[in-house]
């Protein structure tokens, strides 16, 4: 008699993980949440008494590349925290406050300890951004993933006030650019990172270099830093025009994004410190300084563009509420010609 555990599918470890998340999954939740773990969607009530005209905002992304450096540490607890991150970070430009997020788990094999560290690092994201994990997928599928592997994926859902949506179309000349620090690579620029670190330089999880004050495994997995709350209190203190996420495209692909016609940045590279990290990648990898801002965070993980007269008092205000910040540049007129981002020293 053939079984699908035989056909490599196990429903009781599959079991097993939802008991062991349940009391993970219900520490995010918040008072619109209306549906425990175990049914076929997650609903939440949406207070649509607190908006004039509420907008729904939604993203989805994944840890990417990442993952390799938790299969490598074998540590698995701060990936999805990444995951919230990158989701979350993405609504948050809008000016939406994030309410709940779900995610997709899969596996060849499921590793029901591993799978609930991931689960952890979820839970603990949810909670940075105040949103609830409502739901998500666990999937089970042999021979599809490597021995020891996973992949994940996150959605995330926010709501904002139509008239209060952030989409840099009053951006203008003058205007000045203030850099929230990152806490390294984030989750972007893996790919690049391994090729320098581990395949040209064989550097091992363990290694340490001159640069880092900590052994490589650790920084590679440094958690993305989740900027919902505290953006979401600038939002409503500050004039803040325009808001970029800076993934994978770094500052060069990512600022442009939120730019109405006619205006373009100038960056000073000078103005916030590069971490170690990047210094080793470039060194190791004689990675040009152009491809590094093309790849690379760089260390700003978020850029708020504000009227000039707002922008010492947002850089205090956020450094107040946890994210150090810097003026690392102005907003320009565009004649159309040239790059979008201009850096200068």
């Amino acid at each position: 008699m053939t079984t699908y555990r035989d056909a490599g599918v196990d429903i009781d470890a599959g079991d097993e993980f939802v008991d062991r998340i349940s009391p993970l999954v219900r520490s995010t939740f918040r008072p619109e949440v209306l549906t425990d773990l175990g049914g076929f969607g997650g609903l939440f009530k949406l207070q649509a008494h607190r908006y004039a005209e509420p907008v729904l905002v939604s993203g989805t992304d994944g840890v990417g590349t990442k993952l390799k450096i938790a299969f490598l540490t074998d540590r698995h607890d701060t990936v999805g925290i990444d995951l919230v991150a990158m989701c979350v970070n993405d609504i948050v430009v809008s000016g939406a406050e994030p309410l709940f997020f779900l995610d997709y788990f899969a596996t060849g094999k499921l590793a029901v300890p591993k799978a609930e560290s991931v689960l952890k690092g979820i839970a603990e994201g949810c909670r940075q951004a105040g949103c609830a994990l409502i739901g998500g997928e666990t999937a089970e599928m042999p021979s599809f993933y490597a021995e020891g592997e996973y992949d994940l994926a996150g959605f995330a859902v926010g709501v904002v006030d139509r008239q209060k949506i952030i989409d840099g179309r009053s951006i203008m000349p003058g205007d000045v650019l203030i850099g929230l620090a990152s806490t390294g690579l984030h989750s972007n620029g893996y790919s690049l990172a391994r090729r320098v670190l581990l395949d040209q330089a064989n550097l091992r999880m363990t290694s340490r270099l001159p640069e880092l004050d900590q052994p490589l495994g650790d920084v590679l997995l440094t958690p993305t830093r989740i900027y919902a709350k505290q953006v979401l209190t600038l939002i409503q203190e500050y004039p803040i025009k325009g808001i970029a996420h800076i993934t994978g495209g770094g500052i060069t692909e990512n600022l442009p994004r939120v730019f109405p016609p006619g205006v373009r940045a100038q960056v000073r590279r000078s103005a916030w410190p590069v971490p170690p990290v990047f210094q080793a990648i470039a060194r190791l990898g004689q990675v040009k300084r152009e491809e590094m801002y093309r790849v690379f965070n760089m260390g700003v993980g978020l850029i708020l563009v504000v009227p000039a007269s707002a922008a010492q008092p947002v850089a205090a205000r956020a450094a107040e509420l946890g994210d150090p910040a810097c003026l690392i540049g102005t907003i320009v007129a565009s004649t159309g010609e040239g790059p979008l981002v201009e850096y200068v020293d």
